[in-house]
């Protein structure tokens, strides 16, 4: 395969799929013989044997405008999207919630305020947010102290209960990676706490905290114990209402930090709350959550950016977190309270083979980050196709830049997960004509032997990735030559 350059978005790749034993060989367009250099494109079967993966391999290629399927390999062959999902997720939440959406998030007082007393409760009632920071938490803090308020005789609750809430979001993935936080009603710094660590004179000073650009604030609703190990590195357990984790000191060195998820999302933002609250001058008890919805004043709000942009952030970061809360929070304004992500995800797969004709869809998540969760390269390119979702998700994706035979600017949206590799979007051919593309691959066999251990690292992993994603730049090569 040739060597090439990246010039912009560069991709990083852990761990991705393979392609070899493909069995089915490319549909290739007829060419115009005036045409060297579509003459000279190499097949893309010969270019997936080439590719030397082993797994499996699906494309298709299709005008973006009219749908008409110009090339394909294995195209209904279901595998892994990966973070490609995010893609169906985005236009799942823009065609259910609109483009203008915003999240909300605030504080409501149960009874009347007196002389800077409240006499009744103050409740953090959640919206389902995904981009609630520390700094918005301090914003409502700030919001109810210049209303005069200067005591809660009451309690300090939180309210989850506008989405359902679920401990995380794979429980494949180890217990400490950052990427698979709990999913709920509120969250907070992406459901994530910031553990750090440094080497003293009488032994580590360690810090929890939900810290932004502008705050620290120590958290203890997760709590770190240094244990006299060397492995595992991390350990979990619930002790209560507190994430209780361990960390093998043999594993620390002098100095470092790393960010942890979070489990109990409703407290943790319930301890930062407190923490704001008394920052501000506010006295106010620990909090606590509740599952029912207050009736009361509202005495200050954070309101999110419109959905577009939020979406625009989930496909080019590629939060999880965030595109699980688009997911649950369009399943459940479609009338929906699902018991599991599972369950939600089912809901956003029929309404793809509803809104596009998609045959076999089968999502375990919104995100996904569940291996488990299936599409068809064919299926992924009619949700690209469909009507109107061009106008929509284009101009939100990352745009790659390929630098091959052709400089090719790419709008996609990339995947990846242990030996899984995904790439779907958009890009111009020579003529100006708009394609749409998805491309999976995977060694599925592969990625089952690893171990829990090995997920966050596994060997051979990284030049597997670059492999498969070589692959597929090479691919939108040959069919920008090839389809004018």
């Amino acid at each position: 395969m040739r060597r090439r350059s990246f010039l912009t978005g560069a991709l990083t790749t852990a761990a991705l799929p393979a392609c070899a034993n493909a069995p089915e060989r490319s549909a290739r367009p007829e060419l115009k013989p005036a045409d060297a250099l579509s003459r000279a494109a190499p097949a893309a079967s010969r270019m997936v044997e080439e590719a030397g993966l082993g797994g499996k391999v699906g494309f298709v290629v299709s005008d973006a405008r009219t749908g008409e399927v110009l090339e394909t390999y294995n195209p209904l062959r279901a595998l892994p999207p990966a973070s490609v999902l995010k893609a169906v997720t985005a236009l799942y939440a823009l065609e259910t919630l609109g483009a203008d959406y915003r999240f909300q998030t605030r504080l409501v007082a149960t009874g009347p305020i007196s002389g800077g007393r409240l006499n009744g409760d103050l409740v953090l009632v959640g919206g389902g947010d995904p981009s609630l920071d520390s700094d918005g938490l301090n914003n409502l803090a700030a919001q109810v102290a210049s209303v005069g308020l200067r005591e809660v005789s009451g309690r300090l609750l939180v309210y989850d209960g506008a989405l359902p809430t679920f401990e995380r979001i794979d429980r494949a993935q180890p217990d400490h990676v950052g990427y698979n936080p709990a999913v709920g009603g509120i969250n907070l710094n992406f459901n994530r706490v910031h553990f750090q660590w440094r080497r003293g004179g009488n032994g580590y000073e360690t810090t929890m905290d939900g810290r932004t650009e502008r705050f620290r604030p120590a958290v203890s609703t997760s709590r770190m114990r240094i244990a006299d190990r060397s492995l595992p590195v991390y350990t979990y357990d619930r002790s209560g209402d507190i994430d209780a984790w361990t960390v093998a000191r043999g594993q620390l060195g002098s100095s470092g930090s790393r960010w942890l998820p979070v489990r109990n999302p409703a407290l943790y933002a319930g301890d930062v709350m407190r923490t704001m609250l008394r920052a501000n001058g506010i006295a106010v008890g620990v909090a606590a959550r509740t599952g029912t919805a207050p009736q009361g004043t509202t005495l200050a709000q954070e309101v999110s950016a419109p959905l577009d942009r939020v979406a625009r952030a989930m496909l080019r970061f590629s939060n999880n977190l965030t595109a699980e809360l688009l997911g649950l929070t369009s399943t459940v304004r479609r009338g929906t309270v699902p018991r599991s992500l599972d369950a939600s995800g089912a809901v956003m797969s029929n309404w793809l083979s509803g809104r596009t004709g998609a045959r076999r869809p089968d999502f375990d998540d919104h995100s996904g980050l569940n291996g488990t969760t299936r599409i068809s390269a064919s299926d992924m390119a009619k949700a690209l196709t469909a009507s109107g979702a061009e106008a929509r998700l284009r101009p939100l994706m990352k745009t790659l830049t390929i630098d091959g035979d052709l400089t090719i600017p790419v709008q996609a949206k990339t995947g990846t997960l242990n030996f899984v590799s995904g790439l779907a979007g958009y890009f111009d051919a020579r003529s100006g004509r708009s394609l749409a593309f998805a491309t999976f691959v995977a060694d599925t066999d592969r990625r089952n032997r690893l171990s829990v251990a090995e997920r966050e690292r596994p060997q051979g992993g990284r030049s597997w990735g670059r492999t498969a994603r070589s692959l597929q730049f090479d691919l939108i090569e040959r069919w920008a030559l090839v389809h004018q």
